[in-house]
């Protein structure tokens, strides 16, 4: 059982149960072996292609469903449910495809759109280098202007589902004498000349998302592959971010409902002292904690994902905050459930030992919770 989220609208309500029935028949079953694998579910992505719902932000204009930020945050909560490395795949191609969408020429958005909507393609987003993480203004991948052209070098690291996506948003510097404003945005392609995906990451979680480097040697590209103006690349990243954390929220959400519905079914099942240990007052306690936190973080997903699809001015706010919130609620509520089931939790039989792994990096990708405080505070106090 879970709460009631009243302001959900009954299309919305018609679309989690939905999603959550094909993420239950589909992707639950596969869960533990995509982990154990640690290989990028391919049936998965063809299972929620087929629904349409690998790419339900792209508008209907190019092709896409045109699914609004909160219907967008429930598919990927529900999918997270279920399987935190497949959530990723409708969360990285917004992520990868909403510089475009927000700041993209129109045929830009012709071009590349309708490829991620029919899901022919994905899309990946490159801002992260090695020394510049939460200091992505001090990144050193540069683009030289030349003729009609820009000649990239340098490398990105911590790139999702690299190697499996077929396109690239990809900031670089134009001018480094500018700071943050010498930045610009690009279009990669897996097969551009010079391109290349390094070795994947061994990681705590997310084992069937693909993690690599990037690297850019001499890499030629049109000009017209320049998303937006020159210079307002890093400009372009924050926007994007600001619509994609909500997303990081909704996958935190969706993990750490998971995690609480596994629970909930343990404690009824596992019998101590003669009788279920649901009974016990201890348990039941840490049941209501772990319930109240996961609503109350669902429950800023949503006003944040409003906020997105109203344009806000307090979504920077907002987003950070839903962010922040859900990743550390997942994060808490995971190691509690891996507690409630004791001894099995620590063990790769049951998947909340999984899910605690998984929770991590919510706190840490699009920005560390440190960083997202430090947003909050200053959007505060600006």
């Amino acid at each position: 059982m879970e709460f009631a989220t009243y302001q959900v609208p009954e299309e919305h309500q018609l679309l989690r149960e939905s999603v959550r029935a094909l993420a239950d028949d589909k992707i639950a079953p596969r869960a533990a072996e995509i982990d154990e694998s640690a290989e990028f579910p391919w049936d998965v992505y063809e299972a929620l292609r087929a629904a349409e719902l690998h790419a339900v932000h792209v508008p209907e204009a190019y092709g896409g469903v045109g699914a609004d930020a909160l219907a967008g945050s429930i598919v990927v909560e529900e999918v997270a449910r279920a399987c935190m490395s497949s959530s990723l795949i409708p969360a990285v191609n917004k992520l990868g495809t909403t510089g475009m969408i927000l700041a993209g020429s129109e045929e830009l958005k012709q071009r590349y759109l309708p490829l991620v909507a029919s899901g022919e393609a994905m899309f990946s987003y490159a801002l992260s280098e090695r020394e510049a993480g939460s200091d992505a203004a001090s990144m050193r991948t540069r683009a030289i202007a030349d003729g009609d052209d820009y000649v990239l070098n340098g490398a990105k690291s911590w790139i999702t589902n690299a190697g499996v996506s077929r396109y690239y948003t990809v900031m670089a510097v134009t001018d480094p004498s500018a700071g943050s404003r010498g930045i610009s945005a690009f279009v990669i392609h897996a097969d551009d000349p010079g391109f290349s995906v390094g070795k994947k990451e061994r990681k705590l979680g997310i084992k069937g998302s693909p993690t690599c480097e990037i690297y850019f040697d001499n890499v030629r590209v049109p000009a017209d592959r320049m998303i937006g103006a020159p210079g307002t690349g890093f400009g372009t990243a924050l926007r994007t971010l600001d619509h994609t954390r909500l997303t990081i929220g909704a996958q935190a959400v969706g993990l750490a409902q998971g995690a609480l519905d596994a629970a909930v079914g343990y404690v009824k099942e596992r019998q101590q002292f003669g009788r279920p240990i649901a009974d016990f007052q201890g348990v039941q306690f840490m049941l209501a904690d772990m319930a109240m936190a996961v609503e109350s973080a669902r429950q800023m997903v949503y006003v944040a994902a409003g906020k997105a699809e109203r344009a806000d001015r307090d979504l920077t706010l907002f987003s950070s905050a839903a962010k922040c919130l859900a990743s550390d609620t997942a994060m808490k509520v995971t190691t509690d459930a891996v507690q409630l089931f004791g001894g099995y939790g620590f063990t790769m039989d049951f998947p909340v030992e999984r899910m605690m792994r998984d929770a991590k990096i919510t706190q840490i990708y699009e920005g560390t919770n440190q960083i997202q405080r430090m947003v909050i505070a200053r959007q505060l106090l600006k």
